[in-house]
Order: structure tokens, then sequence, then C-alpha cells
């Protein structure tokens, strides 16, 4: 199935700015789509990607994340109810906050 009529025809091509859209496989780019929609997408978008992928995938791919905005995170750990502690991006902060976080 060409992904184009898939997930990737109900998001908004905005969130793929960088990439071709006509080239993204629904399941070879699960990360991308999964993380673009936590970090930009709309409640109805992100129930949308969870119904797609299925919970289990996308916390999978949430947790393994290096990097979430601070503001992502924290709806994403309360949302799903799982301890903040568990998520990769949480264990590995920068040491060094970046200056516009200081």
């Amino acid at each position: 199935m060409n992904s184009f009529q898939g997930i990737i025809a109900r998001l908004k091509p905005q969130y793929f700015w960088d990439v071709d859209i006509s080239k993204i496989d629904d399941q070879l780019s699960a990360r991308l789509i999964i993380e673009r929609i936590f970090n930009l997408g709309n409640i109805d978008e992100i129930n949308l990607i969870i119904e797609f992928y299925g919970r289990d995938r996308v916390v999978e791919v949430l947790m393994n994340l290096n990097y979430l905005d601070p503001k992502t995170f924290n709806f994403i750990w309360k949302f799903f109810k799982i301890p903040a502690k568990k998520f990769r991006c949480y264990t590995t902060k920068r040491l060094k906050n970046q200056h516009w976080n200081s």
C-alpha cells in the first residue's frame, strides 16, 4: 500500500516539511511520524496515531526517543501514566543547559 494513502494522508503535510512526503512509508517511518505528531499535532491527531499504530508501539517509540522538549515530555508521561524515569530522554538529559533554558 502506498503510504500516502495511509496515515500520512490524514495528517498535515506541514509536519513533514523537511522530507518528501510521498516517499514516507507508514511502517518504516513510524518513529518520525509518531515523534512529529506528539511534538506538533493536536489531541485528535495524537489519538489517530495511537489508533493506527497501537498504544504499545507508540509508547515504545516515545520511551526510546533521545530528546523531547519539556512541555511535550510532561504531556506524554502524564497522558500514558508512565513514570518519567522510564523514558530515555529523562535519563539522558543534557549535562549543560542550553542558553535559552537557563
